[in-house]
């Protein structure tokens, strides 16, 4: 807002009695806007973060200053966001493991709920179910027979206890009642190398990072989660189709503020991430993440969260995963 007329309008504003709180939500924004990636820059998640601030930054008419917090699982990043004033001013660019899995397998020093306040979804990508080609299934329910014939003789991998990768496979094994011994790595392409090479017979990893290794024919892909059969994999089932009826979990990537957000800025910046989520070239940018974008209202949106968390809870607690750290 130029400094004459932000003077008239404060001087109003003064005039009609608001208070500042008040004035600064009228007038928001009026300062550049942090927003906190808790991860590493490059990768996925980080182009996911930049692309989405590179627009919406456009949209509320302010810079958006991007700031990689890594470490600590994505924990370092989430206190510092829920610490900050709950003004608009700081954003964090929450995902399942610091919304989802982590809240449902490690004590955490935040509240992934009462901590924030959504604002909203960027997008989801599904995971898919991938074996070794020597493996002699080729399709779901005749894997889920070979597994059965052999229990404890497959093996899957994860990026790593309690991600997505590790509890969409328990999550298999409990509605399947197939074991299958698991063996996590540190991240997930140590564990697509020794799927490929044949250390291990299965992997659930993101259909973004599977899908040069399936079309290289290094990798069988059998299902996918999610309501709906991927764009980019369009011959592959969902899990639900297969008969694996509420099977699903899936990566997403979302907006939230410290707790405590004014609503009326909740909504502002809703609707312009919502907005930015119509664009077709930002649609494009994140399909190469096999990302499809997702608007929901803030409610939809802290909905969404806490049935992630609920569903991850459910699973780590009958399979007795718990992690300290």
């Amino acid at each position: 807002m130029p400094l004459v007329k932000r003077r008239t309008f404060l001087a109003t504003a003064s005039l009609m009695g608001l208070s500042p709180l008040s004035m600064a939500q009228a007038s928001y924004p009026i300062k550049p806007i942090r927003y906190i990636i808790p991860v590493p820059a490059g990768g996925g998640a980080d182009m996911i973060g930049r692309a989405t601030c590179e627009r919406l930054s456009k949209a509320l008419g302010q810079p958006i200053v991007i700031e990689n917090i890594s470490g600590g699982g994505g924990s370092i990043a989430c206190q510092t966001a829920a610490r900050a004033q709950p003004d608009g001013y700081t954003l964090i660019q929450a995902y399942v493991a610091t919304h989802g899995t982590s809240p449902a397998t490690r004590k955490l020093p935040y509240d992934a709920l009462k901590d924030f306040s959504a604002i909203g979804m960027i997008g989801t990508a599904p995971n898919v179910l991938c074996v070794n080609p020597s493996v002699p299934a080729k399709d779901l329910q005749s894997f889920i027979q070979y597994a059965k014939s052999q229990p404890g003789r497959l093996a899957y991998g994860s990026a790593g206890a309690g991600t997505l990768t590790h509890l969409v496979g328990e999550l298999f094994k409990l509605q399947t009642n197939t074991f299958l011994i698991h063996i996590p790595y540190r991240g997930v392409a140590p564990a697509n190398v020794d799927l490929m090479s044949g250390q291990t017979q299965a992997l659930f990893p993101s259909l973004a990072g599977a899908l040069p290794h399936i079309r290289s024919g290094r990798m069988r892909p059998l299902a996918v989660t999610g309501k709906t059969r991927h764009e980019l994999l369009k011959d592959v089932p969902t899990f639900e189709e297969m008969g694996l009826a509420g099977f699903d979990g899936e990566q997403w990537y979302g907006v939230m503020g410290p707790a405590g957000t004014p609503d009326a800025l909740v909504r502002q910046i809703n609707e312009a991430l919502n907005k930015i989520l119509t664009q077709q070239d930002f649609k494009d940018k994140l399909s190469s993440e096999a990302v499809a974008v997702r608007p929901m209202t803030p409610g939809n949106f802290q909905s969404f969260i806490k049935s992630d968390i609920d569903r991850w809870t459910k699973v780590a607690k009958e399979r007795k995963i718990e992690l300290d750290n």
